[in-house]
């Protein structure tokens, strides 16, 4: 896949971009948890998020539209557990989720797409 050098010229900007994206909402996350998530993740992407991972009880004081609520369900995404005293979701987790979102958010558009013929 990425035998020559062209091609792994082109895969350069799209994990660049990926990974500013991941630092900028995790370091957003830490300076207010209270952010909207409208700020980081669009609509189709917080309602995606909405429909793959399931809701959790969470303490009524959390706001569901929180940055934080929304940065939890896309490490769950990929395999983090979220249990009460486990840490922030750490890069890895947050890289995987952020790809994965991205793949389904493609599917979804492109069968949206497809759909409207």
């Amino acid at each position: 896949m990425l035998r020559t050098a062209d091609r792994l010229m082109n895969l350069i900007p799209v994990f660049s971009t990926l990974s500013w994206r991941l630092f900028w909402m995790t370091m957003l996350n830490r300076a207010d948890s209270r952010v909207p998530a409208g700020y980081v993740f669009s609509k189709t992407e917080r309602q995606l998020l909405d429909h793959l991972v399931p809701d959790r009880p969470v303490n009524p004081a959390r706001k569901k539209i929180s940055l934080s609520y929304y940065i939890t369900k896309l490490a769950r995404l990929c395999g983090y557990l979220a249990l009460p005293g486990d840490s922030p979701p750490g890069n890895k987790a947050m890289w995987r989720g952020l790809s994965r979102l991205t793949d389904i958010k493609f599917g979804f558009l492109a069968a949206k797409l497809v759909g409207s013929w």
